[in-house]
């Protein structure tokens, strides 16, 4: 008679988090990162309509690496949540906190309940307005959740992204050109070649804008950014 075959509950969690990690870091990378007007996001992409950076609500934004089709029902997931509270509620209800809980909970519900795990890294980034501060949450793939300070990097070669702007990061916040120049910088350190503008997803959360505060910018945006 054969024995039953047993796994462990620590070797199954390990085992699931290496096949989150392995799958999360075949996507490229992506960066959020203060300036004085806003939050910026910056993304390793070259396809023109499967977007990375998304709108979520008025000053909240969304990021995902990873698995597309999974961070892709993330995303809807949230806008659908943000719209719901903002009807039901107010407007000023829907936080980025808010989101990046229900997020934090949903995929920590998956990682620890599933056979499979989100082969999913999110941001959600809020700009602050009336004098409160950014919000910037990383999310990871098992549920955990890391409220980040100035700039924040997910997908592929994370660290070593990280490592380029914890040496290279200015002592006061950039202008959003300065910003975008620097992310490029510290995207090109892990990319096979230097990227060019039309394989770059760059969008901003500008405060100073009225109403909805996210904007993503064109190719000859970028091109003249990174040429001055």
């Amino acid at each position: 008679m054969p024995m039953p075959y047993y796994v462990s509950p620590e070797q199954m969690m390990q085992d699931k988090a290496e096949y989150a990690r392995k799958g999360i870091a075949k996507g490229r990378s992506i960066i959020s990162m203060e300036y004085v007007e806003g939050i910026l996001l910056a993304a390793d992409n070259p396809s023109a309509s499967l977007h990375k950076v998304s709108e979520i609500y008025d000053n909240i934004a969304f990021a995902g690496a990873g698995k597309y089709s999974e961070f892709e029902n993330l995303r809807k997931a949230g806008i659908r949540h943000a719209d719901l509270k903002g009807f039901m509620y107010s407007r000023e209800d829907v936080t980025g906190r808010s989101l990046a809980n229900g997020y934090s909970q949903s995929l920590g519900t998956v990682f620890s309940q599933e056979m499979k795990p989100l082969e999913v890294e999110i941001l959600v980034v809020q700009t602050g307005t009336n004098g409160h501060p950014n919000e910037i949450y990383r999310i990871s793939f098992d549920g955990s959740i890391i409220d980040e300070k100035t700039f924040a990097v997910i997908g592929g070669r994370a660290e070593a992204v990280q490592g380029f702007l914890k040496e290279k990061s200015p002592s006061q916040l950039p202008t959003r050109d300065d910003a975008l120049r620097l992310c490029v910088m510290a995207l090109d350190q892990t990319a096979s070649q230097k990227l060019q503008p039309e394989g770059l997803e760059v969008a901003v959360l500008d405060r100073s804008r009225a109403g909805r505060k996210f904007r993503r910018l064109t190719i000859s945006d970028i091109r003249h950014a990174l040429s001055s």
